[in-house]
């Protein structure tokens, strides 16, 4: 395998407006996986989507106050109320629409720690960015061989994913709406249209103002003629929809159904609650019987302990579901102001359905913060809980890995770091199909990872030994 030379990674990157104000460190290899690690990557994949099915059901049962159970009584009106909390009540007749019954993201995205006891995940994102930047990435390493994705898999996996929402349509129409709000990502789904259109499928990506109806239907301006549009795949969060000036348009046609929608606009779907609500002890009988003891087992052991941070009062002799603080169990989301140093290895974050809810906005991590912090994030999560719950989670350490990259002379050096790794899951039919993952690997001080400068981006490729 030979390595990737620095200047010609820099070209590569500089000639694309894919990547224009993006800057991140340099590697001249993939990031490796074993075939052992990309065949649990895959039943991962297949678990997640088992997951969004569960929880599915597990609403709307909750919903119309249906038992959960097959043989013995257990019902739950609570769940509903935390995943609906905040939401506008149009919204919510929308995602508990027949016609959006089965109707799950076309693409998934978790994102997994690798630590000391194997791949934790974090959250589970069905509105992910990064599809652009990993096939491209792709692409750009696929002369080392064996990369994750090799082929346009990615690109090819998106295109289908989304057609099949349209069956009777050879080569169905599809619009590629990015809010102003999430104008970061424009360039990479701009890149993602282009690439399609050289493959002659018809994809465009348009800002929510191009769309127009005509009687039922959505349409959008091609040197003045109007092109109906039968797929939208939204790249903007449900919070954001008061801010999208067409938004009634797309329901209307979506109700008639002139238009198919990815993912989604079924906000209990993109809720970080549904982690914590698969910890909650009153429900691990209906998620053992929905998902099966293999994928239940798997989810158990990748999804750290999660809690709603609920602050309906206790009564005096009554205990909180969490963690501990100065050693004691909670009877209030506030005993966790006293918590030690050590007992703060947690994280909270809010839920979703806010501006704060992605790029690790809203996440406070309790053993890296000082007690000051700590408390403003648990009195943050206690004031906002009548319209925005929080989740509290254990942290989960990255381990130490090495791997090489491009110092600021621009020579190779192996250094240590921790890993995230986001692979990318196309639905389609029920199938689950893993085309590509990218790789964050940051330097080790960094405690909450994510996409920075001084990180490197990587795709990755497959050993051929495992």
């Amino acid at each position: 395998m030979s390595d990737l030379t620095y200047e010609h990674i820099k070209a590569e990157l500089s000639a694309q407006p894919l990547f224009e104000d993006k800057t991140w460190q340099l590697s001249p290899e993939a990031w490796p996986l074993t075939k052992d690690q990309v065949a649990e990557l895959e039943q991962i994949g297949a678990a997640c989507l088992a997951f969004h099915q569960a929880l599915e059901k597990l609403y709307l049962r909750s919903a119309a106050g249906k038992n959960l159970l097959r043989n013995r009584p257990l019902r739950a009106p609570w769940v509903v109320d935390y995943l609906d909390r905040g939401k506008p009540a149009d919204l919510i007749v929308h995602a508990r629409a027949e016609q959006n019954l089965g109707a799950f993201p076309t693409v998934l995205r978790p994102d997994l720690l690798l630590t000391d006891d194997g791949f934790v995940m974090t959250e589970l994102d069905s509105v992910p960015g990064g599809i652009g930047l990993t096939a491209y990435l792709n692409r750009l390493y696929a002369e080392q061989g064996g990369v994750l994705g090799e082929g346009d898999a990615m690109i090819k996996a998106f295109h289908a994913s989304l057609a099949a929402l349209r069956p009777g349509e050879r080569n169905p129409l599809i619009a590629l709406v990015v809010s102003d709000e999430a104008a970061t990502y424009r360039p990479e789904m701009e890149w993602l249209a282009a690439q399609l259109q050289l493959q002659g499928k018809r994809v465009f990506c348009l800002r929510p103002e191009d769309l127009f109806p005509l009687e039922n239907a959505l349409f959008f301006d091609i040197e003045g003629n109007p092109e109906k549009i039968d797929i939208i795949y939204r790249f903007f969060e449900l919070f954001d929809l008061p801010n999208i000036s067409t938004s009634e348009y797309v329901f209307e046609a979506w109700s008639a159904g002139e238009v198919a929608i990815a993912p989604p606009m079924r906000p209990f779907q993109e809720e970080k609650l549904s982690l914590a609500l698969f910890h909650h002890h009153l429900l691990q009988d209906y998620w053992q019987e929905a998902l099966g003891g293999r994928t239940y087992k798997l989810l158990k052991k990748l999804i750290p302990d999660s809690w709603v941070m609920d602050p309906a009062p206790l009564p005096p002799g009554a205990v909180l579901d969490g963690p501990m603080a100065a050693g004691r169990a909670l009877n209030d989301w506030r005993d966790l102001n006293h918590a030690t140093q050590k007992e703060r290895d947690l994280i909270i974050k809010i839920s979703g359905y806010h501006e704060t809810a992605w790029g690790a906005r809203s996440v406070v991590l309790g053993s890296d913060c000082s007690r000051d912090e700590w408390q403003q994030g648990v009195e943050r999560a206690i004031e906002h809980a009548s319209a925005n719950l929080h989740v509290l989670q254990t942290y989960r350490k990255p381990r130490r890995v090495r791997h090489r990259i491009y110092d600021r002379e621009q020579q190779v050096r192996e250094v240590d770091g921790r890993l995230r790794l986001c692979p990318y899951y196309f639905v389609q039919d029920e199938r689950v199909a893993l085309a590509g993952a990218l790789a964050t690997f940051c330097p080790p001080d960094k405690k909450i990872i994510h996409g920075m400068q001084d990180a490197a981006l990587l795709p990755c490729r497959v050993l051929s030994l495992s």
